[in-house]
């Protein structure tokens, strides 16, 4: 069976981005089980309480909800069960020195398959504070109505 190539997104979490302000993002490996492996093939999986935390030198996924495979049995695994992250020793060191800063955590903002292997994208964020959130959504009102405006102009109707 020829290994798939490319990146197909399960999940992300849109959320994120919305609440904090990523500063940094890493890609790490996630050590599944085999029902959570077929669950993930099926696109289900929820980033939304997701976040991630140090634990013993390691870094662990807490909240990420991924629901038991259908046609599992006994071997099903638990929902929303503790994952751990697989990234090099010196990922996780510059992570835990970044960590120890006032206001960082560590988000997961997509879960993904790359050439077959499930894989989070995790961004290094500190949270925004609501007049942050305001300026952003601001920002973004401004960009559409220029966008929409040198359309219109391109197509001669001003």
């Amino acid at each position: 069976m020829p290994r798939e190539k490319g990146r197909k997104v399960v999940a992300s979490n849109r959320r994120a981005r919305h609440d904090y302000a990523i500063l940094d993002t890493y890609e790490a490996g996630l050590s599944l089980t085999g029902t959570e492996v077929k669950s993930l093939r099926a696109g289900r999986a929820s980033l939304v309480d997701a976040f991630a935390q140090e634990k013993d030198g390691e870094i662990f996924l807490y909240g990420m909800h991924i629901p038991e495979y259908t046609q599992g049995s006994w071997t099903n695994h638990e929902p929303r069960r503790t994952r751990k992250l697989l990234l090099k020793r010196l990922e996780i060191v510059r992570l835990m020195g970044k960590l120890q800063e006032s206001g960082l955590t560590l988000v997961p903002l997509s879960l993904y398959f790359s050439d077959g292997w499930a894989k989070v994208e995790l961004g290094l964020a500190r949270g925004k504070k609501s007049y942050d959130k305001r300026q952003d959504l601001a920002k973004r009102d401004a960009d559409r109505e220029i966008s929409r405006a040198m359309g219109r102009r391109s197509k001669g109707m001003q």
